[in-house]
Protein backbone atom coordinates (compact mmCIF):
# COMPACT_ATOMS: atom_id res chain seq x y z
CA UNK A 1 0.00 0.00 0.00
CA UNK A 2 1.07 3.49 -0.70
CA UNK A 3 2.30 5.91 1.82
CA UNK A 4 1.20 8.87 -0.55
CA UNK A 5 -2.44 8.25 -0.42
CA UNK A 6 -4.78 9.23 2.46
CA UNK A 7 -7.52 7.81 3.69
CA UNK A 8 -10.29 10.17 5.20
CA UNK A 9 -13.99 9.67 6.05
CA UNK A 10 -16.83 12.39 5.35
CA UNK A 11 -16.01 14.39 8.48
CA UNK A 12 -12.46 15.47 6.80
CA UNK A 13 -14.38 16.18 3.22
CA UNK A 14 -14.53 20.02 3.82
CA UNK A 15 -10.78 20.74 5.06
CA UNK A 16 -9.30 17.80 3.38
CA UNK A 17 -10.93 18.23 0.01
CA UNK A 18 -12.79 21.42 -0.43
CA UNK A 19 -10.19 23.22 1.02
CA UNK A 20 -7.10 21.86 -0.86
CA UNK A 21 -5.05 22.03 -4.03
CA UNK A 22 -4.93 19.82 -5.83
CA UNK A 23 -6.34 16.45 -5.41
CA UNK A 24 -8.15 13.03 -7.08
CA UNK A 25 -10.73 11.42 -4.93
CA UNK A 26 -11.27 7.86 -4.98
CA UNK A 27 -15.08 6.56 -3.59
CA UNK A 28 -14.09 2.88 -2.99
CA UNK A 29 -16.21 -0.47 -1.82
CA UNK A 30 -15.44 -3.61 -0.42
CA UNK A 31 -15.95 -6.89 -2.54
CA UNK A 32 -15.54 -4.52 -5.66
CA UNK A 33 -13.66 -6.16 -8.52
CA UNK A 34 -13.92 -2.94 -10.22
CA UNK A 35 -12.54 -1.26 -7.15
CA UNK A 36 -9.71 -3.38 -7.26
CA UNK A 37 -8.51 -3.22 -10.89
CA UNK A 38 -8.41 0.88 -9.48
CA UNK A 39 -5.99 -0.14 -7.17
CA UNK A 40 -3.24 -1.59 -8.96
CA UNK A 41 -3.32 1.58 -11.25
CA UNK A 42 -4.39 4.32 -8.38
CA UNK A 43 -0.99 3.19 -6.02
CA UNK A 44 1.28 3.29 -8.80
CA UNK A 45 0.44 6.82 -9.47
CA UNK A 46 -0.17 7.86 -6.07
CA UNK A 47 4.10 7.18 -6.04
CA UNK A 48 4.47 9.21 -9.14
CA UNK A 49 2.45 12.14 -8.78
CA UNK A 50 1.85 12.25 -4.91
CA UNK A 51 4.21 14.96 -3.84
CA UNK A 52 2.04 17.70 -6.20
CA UNK A 53 -1.38 16.04 -5.96
CA UNK A 54 -2.65 14.33 -3.22
CA UNK A 55 -4.61 11.26 -3.83
CA UNK A 56 -7.66 10.40 -1.57
CA UNK A 57 -9.54 7.10 -0.99
CA UNK A 58 -12.69 7.16 0.69
CA UNK A 59 -14.87 4.27 2.11
CA UNK A 60 -18.41 4.93 0.05
CA UNK A 61 -20.16 2.12 1.81
CA UNK A 62 -19.07 4.04 5.67
CA UNK A 63 -19.96 7.42 3.80
CA UNK A 64 -23.14 7.13 1.69
CA UNK A 65 -24.81 10.66 2.89
CA UNK A 66 -21.70 12.33 1.46
CA UNK A 67 -21.51 10.18 -1.60
CA UNK A 68 -24.94 10.73 -2.25
CA UNK A 69 -24.45 14.33 -1.85
CA UNK A 70 -21.80 14.52 -4.62
CA UNK A 71 -24.22 12.36 -6.94
CA UNK A 72 -21.47 9.55 -6.66
CA UNK A 73 -23.64 6.15 -7.00
CA UNK A 74 -21.07 3.29 -7.75
CA UNK A 75 -17.46 2.54 -6.92
CA UNK A 76 -15.21 2.89 -8.25
CA UNK A 77 -16.25 6.90 -8.88
CA UNK A 78 -12.96 9.08 -9.08
CA UNK A 79 -13.49 12.67 -8.67
CA UNK A 80 -10.62 15.56 -9.27
CA UNK A 81 -10.38 18.71 -7.73
CA UNK A 82 -8.52 21.68 -7.97
CA UNK A 83 -8.54 24.41 -5.39
CA UNK A 84 -11.58 23.17 -3.85
CA UNK A 85 -13.66 23.04 -7.38
CA UNK A 86 -14.28 19.40 -8.96
CA UNK A 87 -12.86 19.85 -12.85
CA UNK A 88 -12.34 17.09 -15.71
CA UNK A 89 -14.55 13.92 -16.15
CA UNK A 90 -16.16 11.72 -13.68
CA UNK A 91 -14.47 8.21 -13.62
CA UNK A 92 -16.22 5.50 -12.63
CA UNK A 93 -16.35 1.71 -13.35
CA UNK A 94 -14.34 0.10 -15.83
CA UNK A 95 -10.95 3.03 -15.13
CA UNK A 96 -8.30 2.53 -17.43
CA UNK A 97 -4.35 4.51 -16.51
CA UNK A 98 -4.65 6.19 -19.63
CA UNK A 99 -7.91 7.59 -18.26
CA UNK A 100 -6.29 8.57 -15.09
CA UNK A 101 -3.62 10.82 -16.85
CA UNK A 102 -5.39 12.54 -19.20
CA UNK A 103 -7.12 14.38 -15.98
CA UNK A 104 -3.54 13.99 -13.85
CA UNK A 105 -2.27 16.29 -16.92
CA UNK A 106 -4.96 18.90 -15.94
CA UNK A 107 -3.94 19.05 -12.48
CA UNK A 108 -0.42 19.81 -13.56
CA UNK A 109 1.55 22.74 -15.62
CA UNK A 110 2.72 20.68 -18.84
CA UNK A 111 6.36 20.85 -17.65
CA UNK A 112 5.87 19.46 -14.41
CA UNK A 113 3.56 16.29 -15.49
CA UNK A 114 6.01 15.73 -18.41
CA UNK A 115 8.84 15.93 -16.05
CA UNK A 116 6.97 13.26 -13.45
CA UNK A 117 5.98 11.19 -16.10
CA UNK A 118 9.63 10.58 -17.26
CA UNK A 119 10.51 9.27 -14.04
CA UNK A 120 8.50 6.39 -14.69
CA UNK A 121 10.64 3.02 -15.28
CA UNK A 122 9.58 -0.09 -17.74
CA UNK A 123 8.64 -3.10 -16.40
CA UNK A 124 9.85 -6.66 -17.29
CA UNK A 125 7.69 -9.74 -16.44
CA UNK A 126 8.20 -12.90 -17.09
CA UNK A 127 5.62 -15.65 -17.13
CA UNK A 128 4.73 -19.52 -17.99
CA UNK A 129 1.22 -18.99 -19.55
CA UNK A 130 -0.28 -15.49 -20.61
CA UNK A 131 -4.29 -15.34 -21.05
CA UNK A 132 -5.38 -12.40 -23.77
CA UNK A 133 -8.87 -12.22 -22.17
CA UNK A 134 -10.84 -12.70 -19.14
CA UNK A 135 -14.35 -14.37 -20.43
CA UNK A 136 -15.39 -17.66 -19.91
CA UNK A 137 -12.43 -19.05 -22.10
CA UNK A 138 -9.87 -17.03 -20.57
CA UNK A 139 -11.06 -17.60 -16.81
CA UNK A 140 -11.43 -21.23 -17.01
CA UNK A 141 -8.06 -21.56 -19.09
CA UNK A 142 -6.30 -19.76 -16.13
CA UNK A 143 -7.99 -21.77 -13.50
CA UNK A 144 -6.19 -25.30 -15.11
CA UNK A 145 -3.19 -23.48 -16.06
CA UNK A 146 -2.84 -22.30 -12.60
CA UNK A 147 -4.00 -24.93 -10.98
CA UNK A 148 -1.02 -26.78 -12.83
CA UNK A 149 1.14 -24.75 -10.36
CA UNK A 150 2.04 -22.51 -13.73
CA UNK A 151 2.62 -18.93 -13.44
CA UNK A 152 -0.32 -17.22 -15.18
CA UNK A 153 -1.48 -14.05 -15.90
CA UNK A 154 -4.97 -12.77 -17.18
CA UNK A 155 -5.12 -9.39 -19.39
CA UNK A 156 -8.06 -7.70 -20.48
CA UNK A 157 -8.93 -4.39 -21.38
CA UNK A 158 -12.11 -4.43 -19.75
CA UNK A 159 -12.97 -5.67 -16.51
CA UNK A 160 -13.03 -9.53 -16.13
CA UNK A 161 -16.40 -11.66 -17.20
CA UNK A 162 -16.43 -10.91 -21.10
CA UNK A 163 -19.90 -10.73 -22.39
CA UNK A 164 -21.66 -12.47 -19.88
CA UNK A 165 -21.14 -9.98 -17.54
CA UNK A 166 -23.89 -7.89 -19.16
CA UNK A 167 -25.96 -10.75 -19.79
CA UNK A 168 -29.20 -10.77 -17.56
CA UNK A 169 -29.77 -13.99 -17.09
CA UNK A 170 -28.16 -18.06 -17.97
CA UNK A 171 -30.17 -20.31 -17.57
CA UNK A 172 -28.72 -22.86 -19.26
CA UNK A 173 -25.10 -23.35 -17.27
CA UNK A 174 -24.62 -26.78 -16.08
CA UNK A 175 -24.94 -26.80 -12.33
CA UNK A 176 -27.25 -24.44 -11.35
CA UNK A 177 -30.88 -25.48 -11.43
CA UNK A 178 -32.24 -21.72 -11.53
CA UNK A 179 -31.50 -18.99 -13.86
CA UNK A 180 -27.93 -17.07 -12.53
CA UNK A 181 -27.55 -13.75 -13.32
CA UNK A 182 -24.48 -13.25 -15.94
CA UNK A 183 -22.37 -10.86 -13.76
CA UNK A 184 -22.37 -13.22 -10.79
CA UNK A 185 -21.58 -16.28 -12.72
CA UNK A 186 -18.75 -13.87 -14.11
CA UNK A 187 -17.84 -13.01 -10.45
CA UNK A 188 -17.71 -16.66 -9.30
CA UNK A 189 -15.32 -17.62 -12.08
CA UNK A 190 -13.26 -14.56 -11.54
CA UNK A 191 -12.80 -15.50 -7.82
CA UNK A 192 -12.20 -19.55 -8.65
CA UNK A 193 -9.30 -18.13 -11.16
CA UNK A 194 -7.58 -15.74 -8.05
CA UNK A 195 -8.29 -18.12 -5.62
CA UNK A 196 -6.16 -20.93 -7.87
CA UNK A 197 -3.15 -18.59 -8.47
CA UNK A 198 -3.83 -16.51 -11.48
CA UNK A 199 -2.60 -13.08 -11.70
CA UNK A 200 -4.70 -10.25 -13.08
CA UNK A 201 -4.27 -7.04 -15.52
CA UNK A 202 -7.38 -5.50 -16.10
CA UNK A 203 -9.26 -2.64 -18.08
CA UNK A 204 -5.57 -1.70 -19.16
CA UNK A 205 -4.79 -0.96 -22.53
CA UNK A 206 -2.90 -3.42 -24.61
CA UNK A 207 -0.37 -0.69 -26.10
CA UNK A 208 1.84 -3.66 -28.26
CA UNK A 209 1.30 -7.50 -28.83
CA UNK A 210 4.11 -9.95 -30.80
CA UNK A 211 2.54 -12.93 -30.88
CA UNK A 212 5.81 -14.02 -32.54
CA UNK A 213 7.92 -13.30 -30.32
CA UNK A 214 5.51 -13.86 -27.44
CA UNK A 215 5.04 -10.88 -25.47
CA UNK A 216 3.01 -7.94 -24.90
CA UNK A 217 3.05 -4.50 -23.69
CA UNK A 218 0.52 -3.41 -20.79
CA UNK A 219 -0.29 0.65 -20.33
CA UNK A 220 3.40 1.83 -22.72
CA UNK A 221 5.03 0.17 -19.13
CA UNK A 222 5.29 -3.41 -18.54
CA UNK A 223 5.99 -5.82 -21.27
CA UNK A 224 5.28 -9.43 -19.98
CA UNK A 225 6.93 -12.14 -21.73
CA UNK A 226 5.39 -16.08 -21.62
CA UNK A 227 6.33 -19.41 -22.95
CA UNK A 228 2.43 -20.14 -23.99
CA UNK A 229 0.09 -17.75 -25.19
CA UNK A 230 -3.93 -18.46 -24.84
CA UNK A 231 -5.82 -15.59 -27.14
CA UNK A 232 -9.12 -15.92 -25.23
CA UNK A 233 -10.40 -12.07 -26.94
CA UNK A 234 -14.30 -12.88 -27.32
CA UNK A 235 -16.21 -10.92 -29.30
CA UNK A 236 -18.03 -7.18 -28.96
CA UNK A 237 -20.68 -5.66 -30.12
CA UNK A 238 -20.99 -5.08 -34.13
CA UNK A 239 -21.85 -1.19 -34.66
CA UNK A 240 -24.06 -0.03 -37.68
CA UNK A 241 -21.61 3.23 -38.61
CA UNK A 242 -25.02 5.20 -39.28
CA UNK A 243 -25.08 8.91 -38.22
CA UNK A 244 -24.91 9.77 -34.86
CA UNK A 245 -24.41 6.06 -34.03
CA UNK A 246 -20.75 7.26 -32.65
CA UNK A 247 -21.73 10.60 -31.65
CA UNK A 248 -24.06 9.89 -29.21
CA UNK A 249 -22.97 6.46 -27.97
CA UNK A 250 -23.50 6.24 -24.18
CA UNK A 251 -25.77 9.44 -24.89
CA UNK A 252 -28.76 7.87 -26.29
CA UNK A 253 -27.35 4.67 -27.46
CA UNK A 254 -26.66 1.94 -25.83
CA UNK A 255 -26.02 -2.11 -26.78
CA UNK A 256 -26.07 -3.33 -23.53
CA UNK A 257 -30.09 -3.80 -21.94
CA UNK A 258 -28.59 -4.67 -18.28
CA UNK A 259 -26.31 -2.28 -17.83
CA UNK A 260 -28.92 0.71 -19.03
CA UNK A 261 -32.62 -0.57 -19.62
CA UNK A 262 -32.91 0.84 -15.54
CA UNK A 263 -32.75 4.20 -16.90
CA UNK A 264 -35.72 4.06 -19.37
CA UNK A 265 -38.63 3.69 -16.72
CA UNK A 266 -42.02 4.28 -18.02
CA UNK A 267 -40.00 5.65 -21.93
CA UNK A 268 -39.97 5.04 -25.11
CA UNK A 269 -37.53 2.38 -26.53
CA UNK A 270 -36.42 1.63 -30.23
CA UNK A 271 -34.58 -1.33 -30.60
CA UNK A 272 -32.23 -2.76 -33.66
CA UNK A 273 -32.28 -5.93 -34.81
CA UNK A 274 -34.43 -9.09 -34.89
CA UNK A 275 -31.95 -11.74 -33.47
CA UNK A 276 -32.17 -13.91 -30.49
CA UNK A 277 -29.91 -10.80 -28.70
CA UNK A 278 -32.76 -8.11 -30.41
CA UNK A 279 -35.55 -10.13 -28.84
CA UNK A 280 -34.74 -11.66 -25.57
CA UNK A 281 -33.05 -8.01 -24.51
CA UNK A 282 -36.53 -6.49 -25.88
CA UNK A 283 -38.21 -8.54 -23.31
CA UNK A 284 -35.71 -7.68 -20.28
CA UNK A 285 -36.00 -3.43 -21.18
CA UNK A 286 -40.23 -4.25 -21.10
CA UNK A 287 -39.83 -4.53 -17.57
CA UNK A 288 -39.20 -0.56 -17.86
CA UNK A 289 -39.59 0.99 -20.69
CA UNK A 290 -43.38 2.31 -21.79
CA UNK A 291 -43.13 1.05 -24.90
CA UNK A 292 -40.24 -0.45 -27.09
CA UNK A 293 -40.38 -0.17 -31.04
CA UNK A 294 -38.37 -3.06 -32.71
CA UNK A 295 -36.89 -2.19 -35.96
CA UNK A 296 -35.82 -4.88 -38.19
CA UNK A 297 -34.51 -5.25 -41.73
CA UNK A 298 -36.34 -8.78 -43.12
CA UNK A 299 -40.17 -9.73 -42.83
CA UNK A 300 -39.62 -11.83 -40.20
CA UNK A 301 -37.31 -12.62 -36.34
CA UNK A 302 -34.53 -14.67 -36.41
CA UNK A 303 -34.88 -15.08 -32.63
CA UNK A 304 -35.78 -18.58 -31.21
CA UNK A 305 -39.05 -19.59 -31.08
CA UNK A 306 -39.87 -18.99 -27.18
CA UNK A 307 -38.58 -15.66 -27.71
CA UNK A 308 -40.48 -14.50 -30.39
CA UNK A 309 -43.83 -15.63 -28.90
CA UNK A 310 -43.24 -13.76 -25.87
CA UNK A 311 -42.06 -10.53 -27.75
CA UNK A 312 -45.48 -10.91 -29.73
CA UNK A 313 -47.81 -11.90 -27.02
CA UNK A 314 -46.45 -8.07 -25.34
CA UNK A 315 -48.47 -5.27 -25.48
CA UNK A 316 -45.48 -3.03 -25.05
CA UNK A 317 -43.88 -4.23 -28.04
CA UNK A 318 -44.30 -3.02 -31.88
CA UNK A 319 -42.72 -3.79 -34.98
CA UNK A 320 -41.79 -2.36 -37.94
CA UNK A 321 -40.53 -4.89 -40.45
CA UNK A 322 -38.79 -4.10 -43.61
CA UNK A 323 -36.63 -0.99 -42.21
CA UNK A 324 -33.26 0.01 -41.38
CA UNK A 325 -32.09 3.15 -39.21
CA UNK A 326 -30.69 5.80 -41.48
CA UNK A 327 -29.93 8.44 -38.76
CA UNK A 328 -29.47 8.87 -34.90
CA UNK A 329 -30.63 12.29 -33.83
CA UNK A 330 -30.15 13.71 -30.19
CA UNK A 331 -33.18 16.84 -29.38
CA UNK A 332 -32.60 19.66 -27.90
CA UNK A 333 -34.55 18.05 -24.76
CA UNK A 334 -32.22 15.29 -24.39
CA UNK A 335 -34.46 12.46 -26.25
CA UNK A 336 -34.28 11.02 -29.53
CA UNK A 337 -34.93 10.45 -33.06
CA UNK A 338 -34.36 7.40 -35.00
CA UNK A 339 -34.65 8.27 -39.00
CA UNK A 340 -35.59 5.06 -40.76
CA UNK A 341 -36.12 3.91 -44.20
CA UNK A 342 -38.82 1.43 -45.43
CA UNK A 343 -36.44 -1.00 -47.57
CA UNK A 344 -39.99 -1.68 -50.21
CA UNK A 345 -40.47 1.69 -50.36
CA UNK A 346 -37.27 3.84 -49.90
CA UNK A 347 -40.10 6.52 -47.69
CA UNK A 348 -38.33 7.24 -44.82
CA UNK A 349 -39.89 8.39 -41.59
CA UNK A 350 -38.90 9.65 -37.78
CA UNK A 351 -39.29 7.92 -34.94
CA UNK A 352 -39.62 9.61 -32.06
CA UNK A 353 -38.00 7.86 -28.41
CA UNK A 354 -35.96 8.32 -25.29
CA UNK A 355 -33.41 6.02 -25.94
CA UNK A 356 -32.04 3.63 -28.63
CA UNK A 357 -30.68 0.14 -27.86
CA UNK A 358 -28.84 -1.77 -30.90
CA UNK A 359 -28.19 -5.57 -31.09
CA UNK A 360 -26.82 -6.18 -34.15
CA UNK A 361 -24.58 -9.33 -33.77
CA UNK A 362 -21.23 -9.58 -32.56
CA UNK A 363 -17.95 -8.95 -34.18
CA UNK A 364 -14.22 -10.96 -33.00
CA UNK A 365 -11.87 -9.18 -31.39
CA UNK A 366 -8.95 -9.93 -33.63
CA UNK A 367 -5.21 -9.43 -31.91
CA UNK A 368 -2.83 -10.03 -34.71
CA UNK A 369 -3.54 -10.37 -38.27
CA UNK A 370 -0.75 -12.67 -38.37
CA UNK A 371 -2.79 -15.49 -36.90
CA UNK A 372 -4.76 -17.43 -40.11
CA UNK A 373 -8.42 -16.43 -39.55
CA UNK A 374 -11.69 -16.60 -41.52
CA UNK A 375 -13.64 -13.26 -41.31
CA UNK A 376 -11.49 -12.45 -38.56
CA UNK A 377 -12.19 -15.58 -36.42
CA UNK A 378 -8.77 -17.90 -35.69
CA UNK A 379 -8.54 -21.28 -37.05
CA UNK A 380 -7.30 -23.29 -34.54
CA UNK A 381 -6.73 -27.48 -34.57
CA UNK A 382 -8.60 -29.65 -32.15
CA UNK A 383 -6.16 -28.98 -29.30
CA UNK A 384 -6.60 -25.12 -29.49
CA UNK A 385 -3.29 -24.67 -31.94
CA UNK A 386 -3.05 -21.52 -33.98
CA UNK A 387 -1.00 -21.48 -37.36
CA UNK A 388 1.98 -19.89 -34.75
CA UNK A 389 3.51 -21.69 -32.18
CA UNK A 390 3.09 -21.89 -28.89
CA UNK A 391 -0.25 -19.82 -29.19
CA UNK A 392 -3.42 -21.22 -28.68
CA UNK A 393 -7.02 -19.45 -29.30
CA UNK A 394 -10.16 -20.27 -26.96
CA UNK A 395 -13.77 -19.00 -26.95
CA UNK A 396 -15.69 -16.93 -29.17
CA UNK A 397 -12.58 -15.84 -31.11
CA UNK A 398 -12.42 -19.61 -32.62
CA UNK A 399 -13.57 -20.44 -35.75
CA UNK A 400 -16.75 -22.36 -35.00
CA UNK A 401 -20.19 -23.59 -35.95
CA UNK A 402 -21.36 -22.07 -32.09
CA UNK A 403 -20.56 -19.84 -29.81
CA UNK A 404 -21.77 -20.14 -26.16
CA UNK A 405 -20.57 -20.15 -22.62
CA UNK A 406 -20.24 -23.97 -22.17
CA UNK A 407 -18.66 -23.99 -25.84
CA UNK A 408 -16.11 -21.22 -24.28
CA UNK A 409 -15.14 -23.20 -21.50
CA UNK A 410 -14.85 -25.88 -23.13
CA UNK A 411 -12.38 -24.33 -25.82
CA UNK A 412 -10.17 -22.59 -22.46
CA UNK A 413 -10.04 -26.13 -21.22
CA UNK A 414 -8.61 -28.00 -23.98
CA UNK A 415 -5.69 -25.14 -24.79
CA UNK A 416 -4.57 -24.34 -20.93
CA UNK A 417 -4.56 -28.21 -20.53
CA UNK A 418 -2.58 -28.49 -24.27
CA UNK A 419 -0.36 -26.14 -22.98
CA UNK A 420 0.50 -27.48 -19.64
CA UNK A 421 1.38 -30.62 -20.73
CA UNK A 422 3.65 -29.00 -23.57
CA UNK A 423 5.73 -27.02 -21.14
CA UNK A 424 5.92 -30.13 -19.11
CA UNK A 425 7.00 -32.64 -21.68
CA UNK A 426 10.03 -29.54 -22.71
CA UNK A 427 10.64 -29.32 -19.03
CA UNK A 428 11.89 -33.39 -19.01
CA UNK A 429 12.99 -33.50 -22.98
CA UNK A 430 10.29 -35.17 -24.30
Amino acid sequence: MSDKIKYIDASQFEKEVLQGGNLIVDFYSTECPPCEALAAKFEPLSDIFGDDITFIKIFRQENRALAQSLGVTSSPTVLFYQNGREIGTRLSGSIKRSELLDTIKLLLPQERFSQLLSTIQPITTYTDILILGAGPAGLTAGIYAAQAKLNTIIVDTQLPGGQVQTTHMVSNYPGFAKPVEGFMLMHYMSEQAKEAGCQFRAAVDVTDIDLRKKYIIVDGIETIHAKKIIVASGCSYRELNVPGEYEYKGKGISYCATCDAKYYQDKHVVVIGGGNSAIEESLFIAKFARHITIVHQFDKLQANREAQEKAFASEKISFMFFHEPRAFIKNDDGSMTVEVENLKTGNRSFIACDGVFIFAGMKPNMVNEDLQNNNGYIITDEFMHTSLPDVFAAGDIRYKPYRQITTAVSDGTIAAITAVRELEEAAVGV
